[in-house]
């Protein structure tokens, strides 16, 4: 067992340690069962630094051999301890094995010293980074070679005294037993080859040398156990991975055979030498070579316009014909003419880089239609795939969060804790007594005392506090005589008023309101400016600078300076002053414009009366300070790929530069230099690297780039997942900790109670200066109840609300019996109208908030007043307990009958006119509450909705389907105004106006009205345009679209402080970009070209103005620019969704400065400005932004008892049943034929062999598919047309086999219904061409329809089970997913129609073109998918900014139509795609949300000690198996058996008796036990034992009972236990008993034969004694 470590503490390691230790290990094996115990210390590892409770370090044991304090590894590893003199842990080998000198070997205990001591660790790290910074050169000086040498020689040194000290090989501590250590000696060996000898030419071994870079590594511990903490998250990744590989490769497969040669397809000039004879769109092979001048390209574009033959396909202009010739586009790296392209491609839309290019390109050479298959893979891949990987890692790092946490817990130390008790005790007895020896000395007044006492206390604190620090006290006793001024009388008086007007709130408010003035004046700043507003915002500047400095002062004068230094925001403020002041001087000096970005900074003053923001901030604090070993590690691998890929690619970028530029000039992505490099692994890790990537092949090969690319994508990716997912853990699982609100905070609300007040005083006196009644008496007294009571009277706030209550009682009592008599029924004054009990679209409230809201017995009333009309015959409110409540209350001589539950609208029973109107109210709250008339209401708002899609540009050459339309609006519109009288005469006005959902129908109709009204004139015409919004009347009808608003509601708006949070972090990067860029992204263009014009040849605006004979050339602005902050934001966003964010970085880094012309790269540090962006602005707001989303969605989770906020409760009862099918072992058995053929052929193929070859067909079937290419032989075409036909015999062979053995039941089984259409299908296709010819049948249909068994592969029991796991989370998530994914297809719609209707016309250039534009219903639909994943929306924009006329014509007649111009509109644009890009993303993170929640639910269910309904199932399901007769009894010698084929948690792996055998099972006569015993038992080996587990036993007990009536009642006569020591006790009888036998035959032997005797009985005896141990071993094995 592990030794006290106080009790063992440091031993010197001395010769005869080390005998001891050969001893033990000579003697190991006989002690191994002991030892299995002993696991190592998490406080002893290696690294660490030795825990304090082993004493004080004596300095003759510093780097001295000592040993080893850890049991683990003195008695297991064989290893002493060195500690340095910073008790760092070091361990070495003791025992001798290869080249290892002995512990006390001179030598070695010199090197052992040298490597142990804290400046040779010191020595490796600074040459580490000098040798990082030396590679990062770009042809470095020569004296580096110097440095370069010195550091080779280090290095070997190094090495040298790690081999001595440690040995070359004896063990885990050896020089080889770390695999780091293989690293160095490898780069090492590879540098001095490379530097003296003939092999330095090659370039590879040159790069190895980059791999010192990660040396820092294992120099650093967090680092190291960073490290080991992301190999374990790959190891768990694995089976993830594996799953992604196997969709991509079969999606990649599937698009091989859909679009195999498609984008060679391209409009190539046809010579029309035969005028009778026109080719339009045939695909075919022409005799000759087509020159490129023959392609038809688009303005603008480097590549040939594809075409197709699909009627949806893209289509050749006249003169044009659609040939299949060339190259592929995108330097022919973008294809699928075989499967490592495909590969590529799928790989691509994986990580979504560039996607809308790609999306493009397949449309306009396939069709529209296979947009399908893009929205399969962007679920597959870019969804779901993502949403396992997060969710593992999330689970990765919980289990190494709670581990870490854990640590401390079980290792925490007794002498540690007793010292802070002892600490904190001396503390509070200190404190105590300054405490009563200052109450001592206080004067009389109380008020006095108890300022004096806490002035005291924080001075003793201050001194507890400084005496901990490493200044001497001389210091702070000078800076207290300098920085506390108390100097006179007059002086004192002066800062006791100064701290009056400091500490008013009205002053807080002032200084807020400047705050807020100064970000308005900030943020006001654009170009061009007027001089009059410059001089505003010049002085502006001044006056806040001046307010600012006034602050300080008199914040010192009221504090002074010790006091005022010792606050954090104090000294913030002060650094905003002097840079501000700073500014204002060095104005006028050269250079000196950049401290007007520390303007910025004031922007944060508003934290100081912002709690939250100093939650915010001090949470990612915490979390970036709790994860900088991991964000180390994330940079210097960036550093790492960098370097490596400058030294491997940089050459061939300078050398093969005309590849991939007309000039031969370096492209702005490269690496031949380490800055280019660096930002180019940005980009990677930002996830745009295809671009590059298709460079780097061009440049350097395919092999090199393809696979250098693709470890920094995965490495980078998983780094970047990890801590996205630590970050967005710290969030949502912050304790929401309640800060305590400064003095600042505590003002702004006294200030604004006291204007509040204030205002209330004079309104109420205006209102009630005419009369004065007895309430305004009330009134009277509870204005001057309130306005009597101090600030710090107010700050109580229950009080005062209770003194108001009390206050007010006397008006609320004639109120409150006022309304409860109206509530009682009388016969003779009125009858209730019970017409119905509430209404099913009606939000009721929740009971317990119901509860909540309800204090007293007016309860009822109060709710009644808010959830009810006067003329309403339904009380909605109301919960059946508080009913119950007011029934009981009721007087006894109500209960005769007329006593009934009153609504808000009652009815005289004299009126005659009263009954007819309880009737009308009766019939229309019938015909509300009918399911059918919800049912046509249903359908009629489907209808009104689906109607909105005909109406595209095509609407006015359909006349037929346009007068339908206007017939159907209007009866639509009558339906729905009749549906809403009918209600409002249900349910009265009041229930219906306050139903946010009958709200929304109150809109809708009006919409309806409206569009109606605008059909009539011309002028009102535009008032159509607001018909997109009846598609949102969907979302009342439906309730699982409902469910989801619901749901994003309550987890969204909680998150509302976040968001503004993030806002003014984007605020600040805006007004930061307004002053770096305003007026800078103006260029000028040769209008023939479309270039723009050389540096050489215009320089400025005047220039261009001028250029040519006196005649100006056109002086345009960037699109999207920070000129102002709108502009700005905008600008982030497509930076920040990084679309767009090229062209916008390309400005800023090519401009100069205002009404100059850019040149390339001018400004190229400007990038940093994005790179802080977008960690800043973007990659840690949207982790809080989602944590916290996370965090509202657990609590939303936990009030709905654990299930699902997304799913209504009939698909809860549908989660449950899929649950169960999920969890189902195999569908319902299939009897065994009768017939000996039929049984022996049924045997074969229910068999496991069976259905691994079936799989492995399938496997090879997918590896002939992988064989095809575009360009393949005719030799391999019929080779593969041969494997087909091979393969669907086989498979037809398979269905044959299935149909004789399981004749009806075949087609039972949804697998083999789906196996048996493959088989006919593929037939077809087969025997198809034959008969129609192959023209007309692909070539690739019959391996598609093969490749589709494929999926058989995720079946449970079929392929892997990790796939089936992994799988499982999104099955569950159906329901949910389902749900949501309506809601984003009614967004996507209204979006459509609403884009339908605006930017049908505009002009097809940039991101708008023959495939993706507003003109149609599916084209529109086909824009927001691509907007939806945040791809290409830039350049929709982009079209849709055309408003001049130099872009578009605002008269240009569009034939078919009356409307005129094709110009967009911008702020709709800016509106409509912000807002659908904020709304889609919401959703989908909640969708992210849902099924990761679900992947954690699971995995922590599997790990939690807990049963659940379904491993009961499947116990009884293998019940079944070892009881058909149903007995309810096995025999023992089953028992093994049945616990070995149980599944996880009950599963018992084997060798499992003794374990059983210690459950002491009861057993009946018979030696059977009965099942719930087993099952009883099994329960609480799996969940321990304690009072839970108890209860749940009972439970169980008694769900068997009433489940078995017929239970057999037994007497147990044994147990499992007894039977085991029965059997052992006879064993032991019986050979005691035998060789008391053997002996008395030896006694009674005859002296004749005593020397044969002896020679037989020798042996015989130590037989017996063998015999007698083994006995005795075996006895105490099986017990």
């Amino acid at each position: 067992m592990l030794a006290s470590p106080e009790t063992k503490g440091l031993v010197p390691f001395t010769r005869e340690s080390l005998e001891l230790i050969k001893q033990h290990k000579a003697k190991k094996h006989s002690e191994e069962h002991e030892e299995e115990d002993l696991k190592p210390s998490p406080d002893l590892e290696v690294g660490k630094e030795l825990p304090f409770t082993y004493g004080k370090l004596p300095r003759g044991m510093v780097s001295e051999p000592l040993e080893d304090v850890d049991p683990y590894y003195y008695v297991k590893r064989n290893t002493f301890m060195i500690l340095n003199k910073n008790r760092i842990i070091f361990r070495f080998n003791a025992i001798s094995i290869l080249c290892t000198l002995s512990p006390f070997n001179p030598i070695r205990g010199t090197t052992i010293k040298v490597l142990v001591h804290p400046f040779f660790r010191l020595l490796i790290l600074t040459s580490v980074l000098i040798d990082c910074i030396l590679m990062s050169m770009f042809n470095p000086p020569q004296w580096v070679l110097a440095i370069e040498n010195t550091l080779l020689g280090v290095y070997t040194f190094e090495i040298l005294v790690k081999v001595t000290a440690r040995g070359i090989w004896a063990g885990s501590f050896s020089f080889l037993g770390d695999l780091w250590n293989w690293l160095d000696f490898s780069i090492t060996l590879f540098e001095i080859i490379t530097r003296y000898s003939p092999l330095s030419s090659i370039v590879l071994l040159k790069n190895v040398r980059t791999f010192r870079i990660l040396k820092i590594i294992p120099l650093n511990q967090g680092l190291t156990s960073v490290v080991r903490t992301l190999t374990q998250c790959l190891k768990r990744l694995m089976g993830a991975i594996f799953l992604a590989l196997f969709f991509l490769g079969t999606f990649s497969l599937l698009g091989m055979g859909l679009f195999m040669g498609n984008l060679k397809h391209k409009c190539l000039r046809w010579p029309q030498e035969n005028g009778n004879e026109t080719f339009h769109n045939r695909t075919m092979h022409l005799y000759y070579i087509s020159e490129r001048e023959n392609f038809y390209y688009l303005d603008g574009e480097r590549y040939a316009l594809l075409c197709g033959n699909r009627t949806d396909a893209g289509q050749c202009p006249e003169g044009y014909v659609c040939v299949k010739d060339g190259t592929n586009p995108d330097h022919g790296f973008t294809n699928f003419d075989n499967f490592g392209w495909a590969l590529l491609a799928l790989f691509r839309l994986m990580t979504q880089d560039y996607p809308e290019a790609l999306y493009h390109q397949i449309l306009y050479a396939s069709g529209k239609v296979y947009m399908v298959f893009f929205v399969a893979v962007s679920f597959c891949f870019a969804f779901y795939m993502a949403s396992l990987f997060l969710g593992i890692i999330a689970m990765v790092y919980e289990e190494e969060r709670q581990r870490a946490t854990e640590k401390p817990k079980k290792t925490g130390s007794p002498f540690q804790q007793t010292a802070k008790e002892h600490e904190a005790g001396n503390e509070a007895a200190e404190t105590k007594t300054t405490q009563i020896e200052m109450k001592q000395r206080s004067p009389t007044s109380l008020e006095a005392s108890l300022h004096v006492m806490e002035e005291a206390t924080l001075k003793h604190e201050e001194e507890l506090k400084t005496s901990r620090k490493k200044c001497p006290l001389c210091c702070y006793k000078f800076a207290k005589t300098l920085l506390v001024w108390n100097c006179c009388p007059c002086w004192i008086k002066l800062k006791e008023f100064v701290h009056k007007i400091i500490t008013n709130p009205f002053s807080d408010l002032f200084l807020l309101t400047c705050i807020l003035l100064n970000i308005c004046f900030l943020a006001l700043e654009h170009f061009p400016m007027s001089q009059e507003t410059m001089c505003l915002l010049s002085i502006g500047n001044l006056v806040f600078i001046g307010i600012f400095t006034a602050e300080m002062i008199l914040k010192i004068v009221a504090m002074h300076p010790y006091e005022y230094f010792q606050i954090k925001w104090n000294m913030f403020d002060s650094v905003i002053v002097f840079l501000g002041l700073a500014e204002i001087f060095l104005a006028n000096l050269e250079g000196m414009a950049l401290f007007r970005l520390f303007r910025m900074m004031r922007i944060f003053k508003l934290g100081k009366y912002w709690p939250a923001f100093e939650t915010l901030v001090r949470t990612l604090a915490n979390s970036l300070i709790t994860l900088k070993d991991l964000i180390l590690l994330l940079f210097i691998f960036v550093y790492f790929s960098a370097v490596f890929g400058m030294k491997l690619f940089g050459e061939s970028y300078r050398a093969c530069a005309c590849r991939i530029d007309k000039d031969c000039q370096l492209p702005r992505w490269h690496m031949s230099d380490f800055f280019h490099s660096y930002l180019n692994m940005f980009r990677i890790l930002c996830g745009e690297w295809i671009e590059t990537l298709w460079d780097c092949m061009e440049v350097a090969g395919q092999p090199w780039c393809i696979s250098f690319y693709m470890v920094v994508i995965c490495i980078g990716n998983l780094l970047m997942f990890y801590l996205f997912v630590a970050l967005v853990s710290s969030f949502s699982s912050s304790k929401e900790t309640t800060i305590e609100e400064n003095n600042e905070v505590k003002n702004i609300q006294f200030a604004m109670a006291r204007i509040k007040k204030g205002l209330r005083e004079i309104l109420c006196r205006e209102k009630n200066a005419p009369k004065k009644t007895p309430d305004h008496a009330n009134d009277t007294y509870a204005t001057e109840n309130a306005s009597g009571h101090t600030l710090s009277d107010l700050s109580n706030t229950q009080v005062f609300l209770k003194e108001n209550e009390k206050s007010s009682a006397t008006e609320k009592t004639p109120v409150t019996e006022t309304e409860s008599q109206s509530l009682i029924p009388s016969p003779s004054i009125s009858e209730t109208v019970p017409i119905a009990s509430g209404e099913s679209d009606i939000e009721n409230l929740d009971k317990k908030e119901i509860r909540s809201m309800s204090g007293n017995g007016d309860s009822r009333e109060k709710i009644k007043q808010s959830s009810s009309s006067e003329c309403s015959t339904v009380d909605i409110a109301i919960s059946e307990e508080e009913d119950m409540v007011y029934e009981r209350e009721r007087p006894k001589h109500l209960k005769n009958g007329h006593g009934r539950r009153s609504s808000s609208g009652q009815v005289s029973r004299g009126s005659r006119k009263g009954k007819i109107w309880q009737n009308i109210r009766k019939t229309c709250c019938k015909i509300v509450e009918n399911t059918w008339f919800k049912c046509f209401i249903g359908l009629v708002t489907l209808l009104s909705t689906g109607t909105l899609a005909f109406e595209d540009i095509y609407i006015d050459q359909r006349k037929t389907i346009k007068i339908l339309l206007e017939y159907a609006d209007m009866i639509f519109t009558y339906i729905f105004i009749l549906e809403m009288l009918l209600k409002w005469m249900a349910y009265g006005f009041k229930a219906y106006f306050t139903n946010g959902w009958y709200k929304l129908d109150f809109i809708i109709v009006i919409v309806f009205c409206l569009s109606l009204i605008g059909k009539t004139r011309e002028e009102l015409k535009p008032l159509t345009s607001i018909k997109f919004l009846r598609a949102l009347r969907v979302l009342s009808q439906f309730e699982r679209m409902k469910v989801v608003v619901r749901a994003l509601i309550k987890t969204t708006l909680p998150s509302l402080g976040v968001f503004l949070f993030c806002l003014l972090i984007w605020l600040l990067f805006s007004i930061m970009g307004v002053h770096l860029f305003a007026g800078t992204f103006y260029e000028c263009i040769d209008p023939t070209s479309g270039e723009i014009f050389h540096v050489f040849e215009v320089m400025n605006k005047s220039q261009c103005e001028s250029i040519v004979f006196n005649e100006s050339m056109p002086w345009e602005n960037a699109k999207l620019n920070f000129d102002n902050v709108g502009n700005g934001f905008l600008a982030l966003l497509q930076v920040a969704t990084f679309n767009g964010w090229l062209t916008i970085m390309n400005s800023a880094i090519d401009a100069v400065g205002v009404n100059m012309q850019p040149i390339f790269e001018y400004n190229l540090y400007m990038y940093i400005y994005f790179i802080n962006f977008i960690i800043f602005g973007l990659f840690l707001p949207l982790s809080m932004l989602i944590g916290n989303i996370i965090a509202n969605f657990n609590k939303q989770k936990i009030k709905q008892g654990g299930s699902n906020i997304f799913i209504t409760v009939k698909q809860k009862k549908q989660y449950r049943a899929l649950k169960r099918l999920m969890y189902e072992d195999s569908p319902r058995p299939v009897p065994r034929p009768g017939n000996k053929f039929q049984g022996l052929i049924f045997d074969l193929v229910t068999s496991h062999i069976f259905n691994v070859i079936v799989v492995v067909l399938i496997c090879f079937q997918a590896m002939t598919v992988m064989m095809q290419n575009d360009e393949q032989s005719p030799q391999m075409k019929s080779a593969l047309y041969w494997m087909n036909s091979f393969f669907v015999t086989l498979y037809t062979l398979e269905c044959i086999l299935k149909l004789i053995a399981f004749h009806c039941y075949y087609f039972t089984i949804v697998w083999n219904v789906y196996d048996f259409m493959v088989v006919i299908f593929s037939i077809t296709g087969l025997l198809l061409p034959m008969t129609i010819g192959y023209y007309f049948v692909p070539p690739s249909l019959v391996p598609l329809i093969l490749l589709s068994r494929i999926i058989h592969i995720l079946r449970l029991g079929k392929g892997p089970k990790v796939f089936h796991d992994l799988m499982l989370p999104l099955m569950l998530s159906l329901p949910a997913l389902l749900n949501i994914g309506l809601l984003i297809f009614l967004v996507m719609f209204t979006y459509a129609i609403f884009g339908m209707y605006n930017f049908a016309y505009v002009r097809k250039e940039a991101g708008i073109n023959d495939v993706s534009n507003f003109e149609t219903f599916g084209n529109s639909m086909l824009c927001l998918f691509q907007v939806m994943i945040f791809a290409g929306w830039d350049g929709m924009l982009d079209a849709i900014f055309s408003t001049q006329w130099s872009d578009c014509d605002p008269d240009k007649i569009n034939p078919g139509t009356q409307v005129r111009g094709d110009c967009g509109n911008p702020s709709v644009g800016i509106f409509y795609f912000v807002s659908y890009i904020f709304i889609s993303w919401l959703i989908i993170v909640n969708m992210y949300i849902a099924v990761i929640m679900e992947f954690l639910s699971i995995s922590s269910k599997k790990k939690a000690r807990t049963l659940s309904e379904d491993d009961f199932r499947k116990f009884f399901q293998v019940w079944k198996r070892f009881d058909p007769d149903r007995t309810q009894y096995i025999d023992s010698s089953k028992l093994s058996d049945f616990a070995a084929a149980l599944d996880p948690p009950l599963f018992m792996a084997k060798p499992n008796r003794g374990q059983l055998v210690a459950m002491d099972l009861p057993m009946a006569v018979g030696d059977r036990i009965h099942c719930l015993d087993i099952l009883l038992a099994f329960t609480k080996r799996v969940m321990g034992k304690d009072e839970r587990v108890e209860k749940l036993l009972s439970e169980i007990e008694s769900g068997y009972m009433s489940a078995n009536p017929f239970k057999i009642t037994y007497e147990p006569i044994t147990s499992t236990l007894k039977r085991k020591q029965e059997a052992v006790s006879a064993t032991i009888i019986q050979r005691a008993y035998k060789s008391y036998r053997l002996r008395q035959n030896d006694k009674n032997a005859s002296d004749v034969h005593v020397i044969e005797d002896d020679r037989v009985a020798h042996p015989s005896k130590q037989g017996i004694q063998l015999y007698k141990t083994k006995e005795k071993s075996a006895i105490q094995s099986q017990i």
